[in-house]
């Protein structure tokens, strides 16, 4: 990993998605970032699974093998994170849990374009949540010593 790399951050799954399946704008430029370990992503298996499911489910099979090849590399440049503690409930939407037990367990911010879901987890528990702008921003002023 490369010595920038101190940023620690959760990517949610709809950023995953986009990154992956358009790879422009602000989610495919994470997706860039994370491939060439600009930043050090975490990962739970929980994520994992609902990173492959998702795509496995919404992408037609020669598109999904495909991607699939990306999002292996992707993974084998993650932190597996174990959660040994788990705050829930702290979203609205229990498939979030997950990212949030990820993330806490981790110390590390959520890169997210649900803000709204994970707005109690900001409140609460301090979590720093980052839509794909404010994540990449954060990136380019750490890159540059900021």
């Amino acid at each position: 990993m490369s010595s920038m790399a101190r940023i620690r951050a959760v990517i949610d799954t709809n950023v995953v998605f986009e990154g992956l399946t358009q790879r422009i704008g602000p989610a495919g430029t994470i997706v860039s970032a994370w491939m060439a370990e600009l930043f050090q992503a975490c990962v739970s298996q929980a994520l994992a699974y609902e990173y492959w499911d998702v795509l496995a489910r919404k992408l037609a099979p020669d598109r999904w093998a495909r991607i699939r090849l990306v999002l292996d590399a992707l993974l084998d440049r993650a932190v597996l994170v174990t959660s040994y503690y788990s705050w829930r409930p702290s979203s609205p939407d229990p498939g979030d849990e997950h990212v949030v037990d990820c993330a806490m367990n981790a110390r590390a911010v959520v890169v997210t374009s649900n803000l709204r879901d994970f707005a109690a987890a900001r409140v609460e528990l301090h979590l720093p949540v980052l839509s794909p702008v404010d994540f990449l921003t954060l990136l380019h002023a750490e890159s540059r010593g900021l």
